[in-house]
């Protein structure tokens, strides 16, 4: 019984020697390049570029909902870089792009 716990020990001390001498693979220890600083300035948003804001304030300028208009009316002319039907009543077809987004129910997503 002695002999057991002595050759346990033995093989214990071995394997946590061999486990903390030998270098251990996976790991990369080189070191990284420095990362170029990030900026804490805002970017305007893509909307914001091509003049969204005041092409969906005529667009929107009689809807009911105006804010809901105008959130989804961001987004339509930002996916078609700009093109936003010119009045409330204009014809979606000005914007081919404009006039083809659909939501998730099938339905005209651009107001």
């Amino acid at each position: 019984m002695k002999t057991n716990h002595l050759l346990f020990s033995l093989v214990l001390m071995i394997t946590t020697l061999l486990l903390f001498t030998s270098p251990i693979t996976g790991i990369d220890t080189t070191i990284a390049p420095a990362l170029a600083p990030v900026s804490t300035a805002p970017s305007p948003a893509p909307s914001a570029l091509i003049g969204c804001d005041e092409k969906c304030e005529k667009r929107c300028a009689k809807a009911g909902y105006n804010e809901r208009c105008l959130k989804y009316c961001g987004i339509c002319c930002g996916k078609c870089n700009g093109c936003v039907p010119s009045s409330p009543y204009a014809d979606k077809a000005e914007c081919p792009c404009y006039r083809d987004l659909k939501n998730s129910k099938g339905k005209d997503k651009c107001p």
